[in-house]
């Protein structure tokens, strides 16, 4: 079997991850390459994918299976159960109550043992209670009453405020969110978990400072400060900005079949190195890396991510006042943009990881007037004032590059000077920092799907205060409606709620989506067991079953 394109039935995910690769090779002709190269379409630039920046980039395509947790998120985005890592049981309903128990075997590859510190830790840092953190968001996680882990123990009991049963509390403690708190605690001298449940300020906020920088990656890292969970490990940063995967070998669950997998960053060569058959797999948002064609010997799957792509408007500069951005909405061609992207326009606001089951309710009378460009009604906005505004998203990327080039011509007549002011470190800081008025991308900023495979969780990237909340969006009654979301299953009343927010977020305009993000897939024909992803983590969600027929 080649790339495919994704299941519907669950059920065949704990297959898939168990038995899909060996069963695969019993047909093949040849034994299984012990070395992958694996390309993705963002920057490796952190181990820790939950802080803004790492939400943003490829990390959570790299360390997918190198960072496990309770749950990882199969072929269709939906939270699957991962019981290598452990258990949870649902021991209350009002108030939520779970009780986590983490493998009596769990340890880390540098033969510490994975403990309930670590679901402590991740809660501090995405609870939303310590601003010092860096985290990308605290969906979910700012539900949580409190959680009783005893340090040094696998088991963790979990207990929700009254009346915020989270419905996705699987996407809680997930593949790549649990960190290895005993890092931090050697590096600082301290009770990591004592200090967070006590609160103490200064101690928080040097684990917060910590937990934000100690996982930067580059060449050279420490390796003893990245221990791993999952099957593989980090064995080294190579000076091209990649990270080789190694099989770890304490890691407790069915071994990886490939031994050393190299994951490449954007701007390398895609399409030379597939010409030359030097990548076996490829994972990118569809023209990122071009118009990539695929060689005899290959196989590719398009699938549409959970991600938007879109402007991120600045909460400070020329696009701070909302006249300002509406004006540049009403000049951008999205009709031509999506076309360009062989894609419908997306009007969807607060579900983008779905397939906008509610599209009808946010589409109506809102997004309608933001389809081709309109000068005149731009101008108008602007009170016929000139207006400059910068662009940027992370080059190289040339579908993003054209998209610029359509809103400079879309806006020219309308007295708005588009300027395209992007580079290769382009991203959500860049625009937090005042370098860009404009951040091209996909939800959260990033440069890959960006979703975490839930509606509700996305939703927060336009809650006040939220990490990824680029725009640094305040509203009370979007506030509001996001968090009805969270612990609402009843359809009717989740379409009450989106048709609530849209007429406030289009008349706002925080953002601007574009399209949703198609995602390609591009694997060599002797590759087994790939398979994409709309999510963040991408066709890496199985990596440790991939094999590759020499």
């Amino acid at each position: 079997m080649a790339v495919r394109r994704r299941r519907a039935a669950a059920v065949a995910v704990a297959a898939v991850l168990t038995v899909l690769a060996p069963a695969a090779l019993t047909g093949c002709t040849g034994s299984a390459a012990d070395q992958i190269n694996y390309a993705v379409d963002g920057t490796l630039v952190t181990y820790n994918t939950n802080t803004v920046v790492g939400a943003a980039s490829a990390g959570p395509q790299a360390f997918a299976r190198v960072l496990t947790g309770f749950t990882f998120h199969g072929p269709d985005g939906q939270a699957l159960a991962d019981h290598d890592f452990g258990s949870v049981a649902v021991v209350g309903r009002d108030p939520l109550v779970l009780d986590y128990q983490i493998a009596d075997n769990a340890v880390y590859s540098d033969g510490k043992p994975v403990t309930c510190d670590d679901m402590v830790l991740a809660w501090a840092a995405q609870s939303g209670r310590y601003p010092a953190f860096a985290s990308a968001t605290y969906g979910g996680y700012v539900d949580i009453a409190g959680i009783d882990c005893q340090p040094g123990q696998k088991k963790a009991r979990v207990t929700y405020a009254p009346g915020r049963a989270v419905t996705d509390h699987m996407q809680m403690f997930t593949a790549t969110s649990l960190m290895p708190s005993h890092v931090l605690a050697d590096e600082l001298g301290i009770d990591v978990t004592q200090a967070l449940q006590s609160g103490d300020p200064p101690a928080v906020d040097r684990i917060a400072q910590a937990w934000n920088t100690t996982w930067d990656l580059k060449p050279g890292i420490d390796l003893k400060k990245f221990p791993s969970s999952g099957p593989y490990k980090i064995d080294s940063v190579l000076p091209q900005g990649g990270v080789v995967l190694t099989a770890n070998d304490r890691w407790w669950g069915a071994k990886p079949v490939t031994k050393r997998i190299t994951v490449w960053p954007r701007g390398v060569d895609v399409q030379d190195r597939l010409n030359n058959g030097t990548f076996q797999v490829v994972d990118v948002a569809t023209g990122s890396a071009g118009t990539l064609t695929t060689p005899d010997g290959y196989q590719r799957s398009e699938l549409p991510s959970g991600g938007v792509e879109q402007l991120i408007f600045a909460a400070q500069g020329p696009l701070a006042a909302t006249p300002a951005r509406r004006a540049v909405a009403l000049c951008t061609p999205r009709d031509l943009i999506a076309l360009n992207a062989e894609t419908p326009i997306s009007d969807v606001r607060l579900n983008s990881a779905s397939d906008d089951a509610f599209s009808g309710i946010e589409g109506v009378g809102t997004g309608g007037q933001f389809g081709a460009a309109n000068p005149d009604a731009a101008r108008a906005s602007l009170d016929n004032q000139p207006l400059t505004v910068r662009i940027g998203y992370q080059a190289p990327n040339p579908r993003l590059a054209a998209t610029v080039g359509s809103i400079i011509k879309g806006c020219a007549p309308a007295g708005i000077t588009v300027v395209d002011a992007t580079s290769d470190s382009t991203g959500p800081q860049t625009l937090r920092d005042g370098q860009i008025d404009a951040l091209l991308a996909s939800t959260g900023g990033a440069t890959g799907s960006g979703s975490t495979g839930s509606s509700v969780m996305d939703a927060y990237a336009l809650h006040t205060g939220n990490g990824n909340n680029l725009p640094g969006y305040s509203n009370p009654q979007i506030d509001g409606i996001i968090a009805a979301l969270a612990v609402t299953t009843d359809p009717k009343e989740q379409a009450r709620l989106l048709g609530d927010s849209s007429p406030i977020l289009w008349g706002e305009m925080p953002t601007l989506p574009l399209y949703r993000q198609q995602r390609t897939v591009i694997a060599s024909k002797k590759m087994y067991a790939v398979e994409g992803n709309p999510t963040k983590w991408g066709a890496a969600w199985n990596m440790d079953r991939w094999v590759y027929e020499r």
